[in-house]
């Protein structure tokens, strides 16, 4: 992975090219909580999927996980914070618009992005979020002190001990999700801004998915918005899902 300093914190990215010749239009993915680029993008064939449409590929590691900087400070955190990472990859890559995909954690930050940086944003893709995305706090109340306990079997809440296999999975650094946690808590997005959003806007969400909460009720608060069902998936299987990964083409496909 290529690295560049975001006010002074090491984002690591990939930037792939596509396999269509006659084809250069970007798309920057930003992943969940606990995850990495890889996980969400990669292993998922995500990139694959998006390169051979025609689109370049940019996806990078936020603060805290993957090969990114590991910061233990809460304040660091800020969904502010993390969206001035993506703006400032974009400067570094000289993309000047793009279509932007976010994951979970990730569309909040894709969220805010779109809201701060609206002549940068092409199209936002949100997945994994639902009535979620104007919750009061931005991840479940007391996923900070789950990343902290010392064994994943005295985790009582079932929800809570699924987020810490997971970061256990990703071979996450725990302290500094617990900061992360910490830092997105209570920033939760105004239902009223998102009206202020005029791209496009596509959410995908599992039908089985307890974390993300209902995504038909943002139907009535964005501008310009298509809600899509993904049958049978929960918050992990849905990022990899064939009919996510359609109606995205298609999204893609339509949009101006």
């Amino acid at each position: 992975m290529e690295e560049f300093l975001s006010n002074g914190v090491a984002i690591s990215y990939l930037d792939f090219k596509p396999l269509v010749a006659d084809k250069d239009e970007p798309i920057v993915l930003v992943h969940g909580f606990a995850s990495t680029h890889a996980v969400n993008w990669l292993f998922t064939q995500w990139v694959k999927t998006l390169t051979e449409d025609g689109r370049r590929v940019v996806l990078f590691d936020n603060r805290g996980h993957g090969r990114s900087q590991k910061l233990y400070d809460p304040a660091a955190y800020g969904l502010d914070a993390m969206a001035g990472d993506l703006d400032g990859l974009m400067d570094h890559l000289k993309i000047e618009r793009a279509d932007i995909m976010g994951y979970s954690l990730g569309a909040r930050i894709a969220t805010v992005f779109a809201l701060e940086r609206p002549e940068r944003v092409r199209s936002l893709t949100l997945g994994g979020v639902g009535l979620s995305l104007i919750a009061p706090n931005t991840l479940p109340e007391g996923l900070a002190e789950a990343m902290e306990i010392e064994r994943i079997e005295d985790i009582e809440d079932p929800g809570l001990k699924i987020f810490r296999g997971f970061a256990e999975s990703t071979r996450s650094d725990l302290k500094a999700l617990a900061a992360c946690a910490r830092g997105a808590a209570g920033q939760g997005i105004d239902p009223a801004a998102l009206a202020h959003i005029e791209a496009p806007v596509l959410v995908c969400v599992g039908t089985r998915d307890d974390v993300a909460g209902d995504p038909h009720p943002l139907a009535k608060l964005f501008r310009d918005v298509r809600i899509v069902d993904i049958p049978g998936r929960d918050h992990n299987r849905a990022v990899g899902d064939r009919i996510y990964k359609q109606a995205v083409l298609d999204f893609l496909a339509q949009r101006p």
